[in-house]
């Protein structure tokens, strides 16, 4: 049985179901409704930043779901077809759910390549904080320091210290120079940041 065979069994009686794909980090481009036709039900054109290490891991990503997990997810549904009765097979329901989101995040991944501008090298300024610096701030009630890259939305991950452009700290530092204090405000109130280094 051939991939296409395994998708269309999978997809049977449901094209006219929805199913949510993840685009990225939960909290900044959220869950997108994909159609199971392949069509966008609201998956905004909008320009996806990207530094050069995001753009190879989102290809990368592409390519691992393109060229593994599509043939594991499809091996799982022929496995589960052959136990017999999908109406009440578990493991079908199972592997036709995660083939889906596996379908969704192709797409979602497809869509944010074709709508990326990628952030080069050469184009960050260490004199002026922007998308791609690496920014070290000193809390100035704490005296603490952290070390932010600002990054585009589709690769913030605050637990890597990764911030999005968009985000309090990053909207309040982005544009400032090295010396700079800026106002972050936060639902506990305003922090106030000084800017230590900006580097690459």
């Amino acid at each position: 049985m051939e991939w296409s065979d395994l998708r269309e069994i999978a997809y049977d009686n449901l094209n006219d179901a929805l199913f949510f794909a993840a685009s990225g980090q939960a909290g900044n481009q959220g869950l997108k409704i994909i159609s199971m036709t392949g069509e966008s039900v609201e998956m905004s054109d909008k320009e996806v930043i990207l530094t050069q290490d995001g753009l190879k891991r989102l290809e990368e990503e592409l390519e691992n779901l393109k060229s593994v997990r599509r043939r594991e997810v499809a091996e799982r549904i022929k496995t589960a077809i052959g136990y017999g009765d999908i109406s009440e097979n578990s493991e079908y329901e199972d592997a036709k759910n995660e083939q889906a989101f596996i379908e969704g995040r192709i797409i979602t991944l497809e869509k944010m390549l074709r709508n990326a501008r990628i952030i080069n090298n050469d184009e960050i300024d260490t004199d002026t904080v922007s998308i791609g610096s690496t920014v070290i701030v000193e809390d100035l009630e704490f005296g603490d320091t952290m070390e932010y890259a600002i990054v585009g939305t589709a690769e913030s991950d605050p637990l890597k210290n990764k911030i999005s452009n968009e985000s309090p700290v990053g909207k309040a530092i982005l544009g400032q120079k090295k010396g700079a204090v800026v106002d972050v405000n936060v639902p506990a109130g305003v922090i106030q940041y000084k800017i230590v280094d900006i580097k690459k």
